[in-house]
């Protein structure tokens, strides 16, 4: 037995216990998890390998988030939320760009309270702020979203987390949503502090369930005062409480009735047998490539869950045994974020996952027998320390055919600008670049204005903007406007985007996998719901081709179980792919918009 299988067997006896607690979760000295690691390497410069810059202002994307007060935060309800959703509301095949809002301790006058945000895209490189019109002007202390097509009319509906009540929109198919909260089944008796979302079909019947993650206990949310704790302060410096010495919550799993309505099956599913958590960010994908979705929850200072569908409607955590609860030295970590991809392409899906400062982000390789392994800092993610990360993502940036690494940062306690320390409240993004031997190299010098550019951000969105084969990523920031960075830099190479639209399984195919095949190089990608940071990407799968101008084999296993296979799909291209009728829909990629020619 390897010295980590015998860390994870004893971690996995005490955490029998550890999970079952139905206490408050505590701890001594500062709120939140940290390694305590030193101070990192910066990167080198050297020749630029992308250039993003930030085309939030310029689209018209202007609209500021608040969350919490700006100079100080009194109570932990003040530091997160912001997810954002790129998705298409209207069917016109254009993504548009939702940015979920907050709300401040003292609140507003009527009528000036924050909203979340609808942006329209015109198609141009602008978007047009359609909040209003399509229903979804709410004020309240937003925090997730996530996307799916719940009733399989063919129209993306929209589902946001709140500190108190949950709100699902039903897409109307004319450009406005509605709030079927109550209808549908969804109100819970008690307000919660609901943070991330996904919709699913973990029972594979063709209607999307939904799985909703929980953080601190709702009346804990302002309950401690800044400094007044032993779990309120951060090297000596007092700040909020927590999550330390608050009350947890568990996670809920609602199953699609298949009529507009849902049924929490969190207790018969086996999900609130993991107790109580401070989840952040459900990551649904199928790690043991059964075809069933499985879902990994990142738990901010406690064990991150991982739960296995066992094919009956029931779920097993076992994120110990599988080794994705704490970091290789088993201990716990402040995380925040997750992405699965399958970064050396073996394969098997692999976990990235953000954590908090004096710490790093966590690269899981998936080993294929169940298990995955702490490669963080074999794989070069070590040298960063002094960064809080938020939403991340797998993406392919320069298109060569290998998952790429984006993480987006910001501290949580804004008071670290007033005394004399190794980190700040804003901060940069960070670029990993895959170089294809199983390890990665930071980048962040060398990706372009955009990756340098100082923010607290939290969630973020991957997608393709403007059809053009390129991935730009949404950004929503604390107490500011968005970012949204668009890589100007010419590619050379090649890509595909591919959309599914399923029949027999649910219509927007999450859950779905596509298998892409170049020469001797296999790729996969998941249809997902959720993600990153309490966010929404893109729902089509982008496949970087290199070189390369057509696609050897393409081959789509649908959440039905079927399996399609399609060969010789030329590049550089978009194409809808239905099930039972392969290819129905083609189009060439657009040059960029000329709005964006001068960057």
């Amino acid at each position: 037995m390897t010295r980590r299988r015998a860390l994870r067997s004893l971690l996995g006896v005490a955490g029998l216990c550890a999970t079952r607690q139905p206490a408050v979760l505590s701890g001594a000295g500062q709120g939140i998890a940290s390694r305590g690691l030193g101070p990192g390497v910066e990167p080198r410069p050297g020749p630029a390998v992308a250039r993003y810059v930030d085309i939030a202002a310029r689209a018209g994307i202007t609209a500021k988030t608040v969350i919490g007060g700006e100079k100080t935060k009194e109570f932990i309800l003040e530091t997160t939320g912001g997810g954002v959703a790129v998705f298409d509301y209207d069917h016109d095949g254009w993504l548009d760009i939702f940015l979920v809002n907050g709300s401040r301790l003292d609140g507003f006058r009527r009528g000036e309270e924050p909203t979340s945000h609808l942006y329209r895209n015109n198609r141009d490189g602008t978007f047009t702020d359609v909040t209003k019109r399509a229903g979804l002007a709410r004020h309240g202390w937003g925090q997730g979203v996530c996307v799916g097509d719940f009733g399989n009319d063919g129209y993306l509906d929209l589902f946001v987390t709140y500190y108190g009540q949950n709100v699902l929109y039903h897409n109307n198919g004319d450009g406005t949503f509605r709030d079927v909260t109550r209808q549908s089944g969804l109100l819970t008796l008690q307000d919660r502090w609901n943070t991330g979302a996904a919709f699913l079909d973990y029972d594979r019947d063709g209607n999307l369930d939904l799985f909703v993650t929980s953080y601190v206990a709702y009346e804990d949310a302002k309950r401690y005062s800044h400094g007044l704790g032993q779990n309120c302060n951060w090297k000596g410096l007092p700040v909020m409480c927590g999550p330390r010495g608050l009350g947890g919550a568990r996670s809920l799993l609602y199953h699609n009735n298949g009529n507009g309505t849902f049924t929490d099956v969190s207790e018969i599913s086996g999900v609130s047998k993991a107790g109580l958590n401070y989840g952040f960010t459900p990551l649904v994908l199928d790690y043991n490539n059964d075809g069933w979705p499985d879902v990994y929850v990142s738990s901010d200072s406690a064990a991150s869950l991982l739960f296995r569908n066992n094919h009956d409607g029931t779920f097993t955590e076992l994120g110990i045994s599988a080794g994705v609860a704490f970091n290789e030295d088993g201990r716990e970590q402040g995380g925040m974020g997750a992405s699965a991809g399958d970064y050396d392409c073996d394969g098997w899906l692999d976990i990235v996952k953000t954590n908090f400062a004096d710490d790093t982000s966590s690269l899981y390789h998936n080993q294929g027998d169940g298990s995955f392994n702490d490669v963080t800092f074999a794989a070069g993610l070590g040298s960063n320390t002094r960064y809080v990360g938020w939403g991340a993502g797998f993406f392919d940036f320069d298109n060569d055919g290998w998952p790429d690494i984006f993480i987006a940062n910001g501290h949580v306690y804004p008071e670290v600008d007033t005394a004399p320390m190794d980190s700040s409240y804003e901060q940069r993004k960070i670029l990993y670049w895959n170089l294809r031997n199983g390890k990665f190299e930071d980048v962040s010098l060398r990706g372009g204005p955009g990756v340098l550019l100082k923010r607290s951000a939290r969630g973020v969105a991957f997608g393709d903007l403007f059809n053009t084969g390129q991935i730009d990523i949404v950004i929503n920031n604390m107490n500011a406007p968005p970012t949204v960075l668009h890589n100007s830099s010419p590619g050379r190479n090649h890509s595909l985007l591919v959309q599914l639209i399923a029949a027999q399984s649910n219509r927007s195919a999450i859950g779905a996998r596509v298998r892409v095949e170049v020469g001797d190089h296999r790729m996969i990608e998941e249809v997902r719901s959720g993600g990153s940071f309490c966010s929404q990407n893109d729902l089509r799968l982008h496949f970087g081709l290199g070189a390369s101008r057509e696609v050897d084999l393409l081959e789509v296993q649908w959440p039905s179980g079927r399996k399609e296979v399609v060969k010789g799909v030329p590049g550089d291209q978009w194409v809808v792919f239905k099930e039972g009728a392969g290819v129905v829909r083609s189009q060439k990629f657009l040059a960029r918009p000329k709005i964006f020619s001068d960057l």
